[in-house]
């Protein structure tokens, strides 16, 4: 008798059981000998446990009902008897006994449940189905003597105690496996060309062609003292003698971060014998900017820079068997996405999310902009990650920004009995210098006194311009730019948020590019919203922003008269008045309230208090229960719990697709996870849900109102709202 593993799918014949077992065990084994590599403790544990779970995570297919659906005799959508009941069953038997194999399989398609709630449920239920637990129980034997006439399983048994954090090493186990199946079955189906050798890092040979790049920019660049000093920003980046796992890189606007941190990782990741490269940002906006960098700089003659240095927006995960090959894995050499995506994943007990995980120890890691990355709430975690990661995974990081807020000092955050002191990588003399640009490049202003929309608008359009406006919500900018559009004209306002795709992001960013470089075309505003106040080379004559952190308002400041040559370019906080259609952002209460006192007490706005800020914040509002929480939780393995509270946006968001042609071939397969990027938004759950908007598969929608490249979204969000004159938060 033939055993399956998969079924038939249109002219793709099944899969046979061995060959998916063979196949799952011989790329988990890759997987585990790459990333074992880079462990500093539990390097054989890894291996024997992810060996044991691969071979046995799918015996209860073996079961004669699930093999009738399987081999088409019995037409269903999903097999009868749950089948990762049979290996956990397995070894949880005093002969075969390893509970984190048991864990493992239980886990592969579900993720890890809370352990605090599995260890109560008692010794004989521990990881197992309870419903079919006693009908397993007796089909057992007859399951293994199958499995092992067709299978080799030979196994050392054991303690199996581990010696690092047990969390982070379990979501490593199960991110091997989960990946090694879902591979191997996209293979199968023809998701996925068989497996290629990934694009190595060539750190050595990177750097020395970022060196030539810079070299020749030095040389077209004018002869002045800012020039000369973004130079020795760059070397002293590259040449800094660090051996600490974090470091931090506190330089200012226009000092030239983002190569000289490069040069620094490519230099490190040479030395430390790394493999990979993370650039995380805090905004989507950014990353086509960084990205079109790096793939300029960086790829080396021959080789494909979509390869290279991958461009990650939003995260998209998908569960389901169709929609698997719609996941972007981190195989790149050099990865830029954003901060909801790499933290995230790091919180993760999804499997589609997690099978990506494996690919991190052994990184060197580039959190720009890190004052953005995270808000105060989840940095407790956050830091336990990172000194994880760190100390047992050879991952190096680097938290970089323009106005760096020392969150690690904090005790509320790093822990009263955490000493550890995080070098920096340029010295305090060169900072200096590097500030006095700075320090006179912008004078900050506020009026706190509520306005409206129109009021609003009015007000702004008195300032010189080329203005730049900043809104705390999608809705509120999009409302804006919609009125200045409707009374000024739509050739004085642009607009920039995550309504629009990535792809029409891009296309913005161009044309305001280019509206900057034109010296006469100043009658006019950008309105956005968060995602333009970090990394991205632009500068305006005025700047307004809403009333929200302190950080935010430096790093927006940065996006005025950036080279300092205006004497007189202003930076002004302003306060908005909810009118039906302008909104305010409830999560920037907290940190709103404390950059508020600071102008109502003639505070100077200075990137000095950043760190103090944060403290402020923590001080008056404390860290919620539920946050404080999140530490305990992840030390007690409760796993579940930790991915629901782990939520850099509070909202729950889905990928919605706003080109009616790629929608359409979704349902049959034939779009990859890049083009689909390139086409969607991400929006809360439940304004789908309100909006009735229609899913296409897999939590993956299709928009259905009015977009245009514009307002993206928003277009028809906004003219709904005018449609029924009723406020809808977004």
């Amino acid at each position: 008798m033939i055993y399956y593993a998969h079924s038939k799918k249109g002219e793709i014949p099944e899969q046979e059981y061995s060959v998916h077992i063979r196949g799952v065990r011989s790329l988990a084994h890759e997987y585990v000998q790459d990333m074992s590599y880079y462990a500093n403790c539990d390097k054989s544990l890894l291996l024997q446990i992810t060996e044991k779970a691969s071979t046995f995570h799918d015996l209860g297919k073996l079961n004669q009902e699930n093999q009738d659906v399987l081999a088409g005799k019995n037409p269903a959508k999903f097999l009868p008897r749950n089948h990762v009941d049979a290996g956990a069953a397995y070894f949880l038997k005093s002969e075969h006994f390893s509970a984190f194999s048991a864990a493992l399989i239980q886990a592969h398609h579900i993720g890890f449940p809370d352990f605090t709630v599995e260890m109560n449920k008692g010794d004989e239920a521990i990881f197992r189905d309870s419903s079919i637990a006693s009908d397993v129980d007796r089909e057992l034997p007859k399951l293994e003597v199958i499995h092992n006439n067709l299978i080799n399983s030979h196994f050392e048994y054991g303690g199996e105690e581990i010696k690092g954090d047990r969390s982070v090493f379990l979501r490593m186990l199960l991110s091997c496996l989960v990946d090694a199946d879902h591979t191997d079955t996209a293979i199968h189906y023809r998701k996925y060309q068989t497996e290629i050798s990934p694009v190595k890092l060539r750190a050595a040979e990177r750097l020395a062609q970022l060196d030539r790049q810079i070299a020749a920019l030095k040389q077209k660049g004018a002869d002045d003292d800012r020039n000369a000093l973004r130079n020795e920003m760059y070397l002293a980046c590259r040449n800094a003698d660090i051996d600490a796992g974090i470091t931090s890189c506190d330089s200012p606007v226009g000092s030239g971060k983002t190569t000289a941190v490069m040069a620094h990782l490519l230099a490190q990741a040479e030395k430390r014998g790394l493999r990979r490269i993370f650039v995380v940002l805090p905004f989507t906006n950014i990353i086509k900017q960084s990205v079109d960098i790096y793939r300029d700089m960086l790829v080396l003659p021959g080789e494909n820079a979509e390869e290279v240095v991958a461009e990650l927006h939003h995260r998209a995960d998908f569960e389901s068997e169709d929609a698997r090959h719609l996941t972007a894995l981190w195989r790149a050499p050099i990865i830029v996405t954003t901060a909801v995506h790499f933290f995230e994943t790091l919180a993760s007990n999804s499997t589609a999310t997690l099978r990506r995980l494996h690919e991190l120890p052994g990184s060197a890691i580039f959190v720009d902009e890190s004052h953005a990355a995270l808000p105060a709430k989840l940095l407790p975690i956050a830091w336990k990650w990172i000194n994880i990661y760190a100390a047992e995974w050879k991952c190096y990081w680097v938290l970089a920004s323009g106005s760096l807020n020392r969150f690690w000092t904090i005790p509320e955050i790093a822990g009263t009995k955490n000493s550890n002191i995080v070098p920096e990588i340029i010295d305090d003399e060169l900072r200096r210098r590097l500030s006095v640009y700075e320090n006179n490049r912008i004078t900050y202003h506020s009026d706190l006194r509520p306005k409206g929309t129109a009021e609003l608008a009015k007000w702004i359009v008195n300032f010189p311009g080329p203005r730049l406006v900043i809104l705390n919500t999608v809705q509120s900018a999009a409302v804006l730019a919609d009125y200045f559009s409707e009374r000024f004209g739509r050739e004085c306002v642009e607009h920039l948020s995550t309504a629009l795709t990535s792809n029409d992001r891009d296309n913005t960013l161009e044309r305001v590019k280019k509206r900057l470089e034109n010296k006469k075309d100043t009658d006019w505003t950008l309105i956005a919203t968060s995602c333009i106040e970090a990394g991205v080379n632009l500068s305006f004559r005025n700047g307004f922003r809403e009333l929200g952190s302190l950080v935010s308002l430096l790093q927006a400041s940065g996006r005025v008269n950036r080279e300092g040559v205006l004497d007189d370019a202003e930076m002004w906080t302003f306060c908005i008045l909810e009118d039906g259609m302008l909104k305010l952002n409830p999560g920037l209460k907290e940190p709103a309230a404390v950059l508020k006192g600071y102008f109502e007490r003639g505070r100077t706005i200075a990137p000095e208090l950043s760190t103090q800020s944060l403290a402020d914040e923590i001080a008056l509002y404390g860290l919620s229960g539920k946050h404080k929480k999140l530490v305990t939780d992840e030390e007690l393995q409760n796993f579940r719990q930790v991915e629901r509270d782990f939520k850099v946006i509070d909202s729950d968001t889905c990928l919605v697709v706003v080109d009616s042609t790629v929608a359409k071939r979704l349902q049959y397969g034939k779009v990859d996870w890049k083009e689909l990027q390139k086409v969607s938004v991400q929006i809360a759950k439940y304004k789908l849900d309100e909006l009735r908007t229609p899913m296409i598969m897999d939590n993956i929608y299709r928009w259905n109102l009015e977009y245009d490249r514009f307002l993206g979204y928003m277009a028809g969000i906004v003219n709904l709202k005018k449609y029924i004159g009723k406020a809808l938060i977004i």
